[in-house]
């Protein structure tokens, strides 16, 4: 014969205590944003990193600027270094005319090496 079930039966099913609570890293890792999260802030610290290195070759160019070399500007002027200051470059920008124009330092967006060839006529 089958045993009823009471209220009070079902009742001591349904407060029967649960398992042993979450630990918060394992709660951490669970969570469906914690991977996006860790993406973002590893790319932010890769970008952010990158562009310092690249501001800081930047200054070390511009720092160790010497006659004779040959620049570009960002406008796209190039010439040969003929006086350095502290915050202008003057270049010459013109072999038959001697034309020469003032840059202010941060003008300068890189030193051109024999590999780059750029046509001056």
């Amino acid at each position: 014969m089958e045993t009823p079930l009471n209220a009070l039966s079902i009742l001591a099913q349904a407060t029967q205590p649960t398992s042993a609570p979450i630990p918060w890293w394992a709660q951490l890792f669970g969570n469906s944003m914690f991977p996006l999260i860790l993406g973002i802030l590893v790319l932010y610290i890769f970008v952010f990193r990158s562009k310092k290195k690249q501001e800081q070759k930047k200054k070390d160019l511009l720092k160790a600027l010497t006659r004779g070399q040959r620049v570009q500007t960002i406008g796209g002027v190039i010439g040969t270094v003929v006086e350095a200051n502290d915050n202008t470059v003057l270049l010459k920008v013109d072999e038959t005319t001697n034309a020469k124009i003032r840059f202010t330092r941060n003008a300068i967006h890189r030193v051109l090496t024999d590999d780059d060839k750029v046509d001056t006529k």
